[in-house]
């Protein structure tokens, strides 16, 4: 039976309603946001150093050259390149015959200049053996910790950006090239669950991280530049500054000092949102100042790859574009990243294109999940290999009258 519409209606028309009346007191603190944004007396070198010291119960963006800085977009280069990967996977089931799980890795070359050229290709990969289905500290099967699950969603996204380190090997040398991520370059989900530190080593230290490294060695013999886009961000962190900004604290502890807070000055600004700060101040093109992010695993482990982000007005909307600290501190590769990532969202009706066929051929399907499963078993009874499932399994394959 499908989803009883008349049943819910009414719990949305009560959503809709709450959310208009709340709609005035949302622009009131929005406007606040944005006085204290352009707020010219601010010490912003105080503001820096106030953040720092800070210890806040919500993430804080780093400031990098102040606030409210805003920037054109650098022309293009003559000739460049943009690499993109993007996946999909079919995660472990366990009503199926056999353990394993498949990624799919998209893959993009676009080619722009005297000599127009578009590579696209998929690359799909299977995991089945024991030391594949599992991540143990130096082989030790004790503490393994399984491969599924969010896990397989973070071990996916690192074997998107083995991927664009090897395509981002083969460029020429001497050329232009920025190369794009889909998503986040912090592996929020490594930050949010309490998984074994050696799970982080493997993923993070050994895998994400690493490649990252092997495309900032390539800049020394070409222009490369890397970063990852997150299309309509719900991301606070410049928010969060400005609550930092409007605290009377010197030096913020949320834990001891909010709850005896009196006049709560911070609450002024809280609840609005990065991506609607910046519809209010950037034109069609321009990005943001830039900031850097000051999560714990980001601190902990990203070293020279340390997380900057900046905002990108695009065809009407907010983006964030996430770059390594390597990127942002050379204003080469910066001027390059905006300019290429705004060509490319501009050719792409607001998303940009690579990223977008990276997704067309990485994606997996509901009947190509279905269709997988079939090959697994009829290859398994080809052989004369056992092929149990479930019950549940059986059931939802079978037509009941």
């Amino acid at each position: 039976m499908s989803l009883d519409l008349t049943k819910v209606a009414a719990q949305v028309g009560n959503m809709v309603a709450r959310l208009k009346a709340s709609d005035e007191e949302r622009r009131r603190r929005l406007q606040t946001a944005l006085d204290t944004l352009n707020d010219k007396s601010l010490d912003l070198e105080g503001l820096k150093k106030k953040i720092e010291s800070s210890q806040t119960t919500w993430l804080v963006a780093g400031l990098t050259d102040g606030l409210s800085p805003r920037y054109k977009a650098p022309p293009l280069p003559p000739e460049f390149s943009i690499l993109a990967t993007d996946g999909s996977h079919i995660d472990v089931d366990r009503h199926q015959s056999t353990r394993c799980y498949l990624i799919n890795i998209g893959a993009v070359v676009l080619d722009y200049g005297a000599n127009p050229r578009a590579f696209l290709d998929s690359f799909p990969s299977l995991y089945f053996g024991d030391e594949e289905l599992v991540i143990a500290p130096d082989g030790a099967k004790g503490r393994a910790q399984p491969i599924e699950g969010a896990l397989l969603g973070i071990k996916r996204g690192v074997d998107e950006c083995r991927r664009l380190a090897e395509l981002a090997k083969e460029l020429p040398k001497d050329s232009s090239s920025l190369a794009l991520l889909d998503g986040s370059l912090i592996l929020w989900g490594l930050a949010g669950q309490s998984y074994p530190e050696f799970v982080t080593e493997a993923l993070l230290i050994k895998g994400f991280l690493r490649y990252l490294e092997e495309i900032r060695r390539l800049n020394a013999d070409r222009r490369l530049a890397l970063a990852s886009y997150i299309s309509f961000p719900r991301s606070s962190d410049v928010v969060n500054a400005l609550r930092v900004a409007r605290c009377p604290h010197e030096i913020i502890d949320t834990d001891q000092l909010c709850g005896e807070c009196a006049s709560r000055e911070c609450e002024a600004v809280a609840g609005v949102q990065d991506r609607e700060l910046f519809a209010n101040t950037l034109e069609e093109g321009e990005r943001s100042a830039l900031f850097s992010s000051q999560s714990k695993i980001v601190k902990d482990h990203y070293g020279g790859h340390w997380v900057h982000f900046f905002y990108l007005r695009v065809d009407g909307e907010i983006a964030r574009v996430e770059i390594p600290q390597w990127a942002a501190q050379d204003e080469s590769l910066l001027d390059l990243t905006h300019s290429l990532v705004l060509d490319q969202c501009r050719r792409g009706q607001g998303y940009p294109v690579a990223l977008a066929e990276a997704h067309e051929q990485a994606v997996v399907t509901g009947a190509d999940r279905e269709s997988f499963w079939q090959l697994v078993e009829s290859l398994l009874i080809g052989e004369h290999l056992p092929t149990p499932t479930s019950a549940k399994s059986f059931s939802k394959r079978t037509r009941w009258v």
